[in-house]
């Protein structure tokens, strides 16, 4: 299973929201290359990069931050928040991130979404935020009315070869993942899953790598030390 530590930025610091929640933050840290860093000194071989900003209001607000991280290299990066043009893409990729992440532009024009996947392959994921099991967007402000394990038929129908999926109840609650989510979702064949939000203890991420999935997300229970990246690695972690 392929693990990803996740910077996530605001105001160009690192930090993380409580369920999605931009009032609930905690800042960890004012140097997202230094906890780049920190993750490859732990053996972290891929990271996970949220625009929080740019999630919201669809601005490249970190995009600096982002260069800044990519160019110390050593790391496969995904970036996400506020992606949701081709030029935007573009952008990114050409810093030497290895995958965008299309969030609220894969339902509010998912013809676009098919095309990129198409053009781009697995340069390109879409990310699955879901509330109440349907769909959120704009920073997740906003429920849609399809439900999410639907909505990722779709994409994988559509040529979409990785969703990173988040139940935004479990995001920054560190009381565990939603497994029988991540069951359903790998009956989907085609389809590469990451799970993300809540994951707290070794033994899910074998639960989750038993299941199939491909990826997992960790997020604030690296940053309260509830769970020690290199021993993650060590456990569960593969190229």
């Amino acid at each position: 299973m392929q693990i990803f530590p996740a910077i996530d930025l605001r105001g160009g610091q690192v930090v993380r929201l409580y369920q999605g929640d931009y009032d609930k933050e905690t800042v960890y840290g004012r140097d997202p290359c230094a906890a780049a860093r920190d993750f490859i000194a732990a053996g972290a071989r891929h990271l996970h990069v949220v625009d929080l900003d740019g999630a919201r209001d669809g601005t490249p607000a970190n995009f600096d931050s982002i260069a800044a991280i990519a160019k110390q290299g050593g790391l496969y990066i995904e970036v996400g928040g506020g992606i949701r043009t081709e030029d935007r893409i573009r952008q990114y990729l050409d810093l030497g991130v290895s995958r965008c992440i299309l969030g609220t532009i894969a339902v509010k024009d998912f013809d676009f979404t098919a095309r990129m996947a198409q053009k781009y392959g697995g340069q390109i994921a879409v990310g699955v935020d879901a509330r109440d099991g349907c769909v959120a967007v704009n920073g997740w402000k906003e429920l849609s009315r399809e439900r999410g394990v639907d909505f990722c038929r779709r994409l994988q129908g559509a040529g979409v070869r990785t969703v990173i999926y988040t139940d935004i109840s479990r995001d920054g609650a560190e009381q565990g993942t939603n497994l029988a989510l991540y069951r359903e979702l790998a009956e989907i064949r085609g389809l590469d899953v990451t799970a993300s939000g809540g994951i707290s203890s070794v033994a899910e991420l074998r639960e989750l790598q038993a299941i199939g999935t491909r990826a997992a997300i960790l997020g604030k229970a690296l940053y309260t030390g509830r769970l020690d990246l290199k021993t993650v690695i060590e456990e569960v972690g593969s190229c």
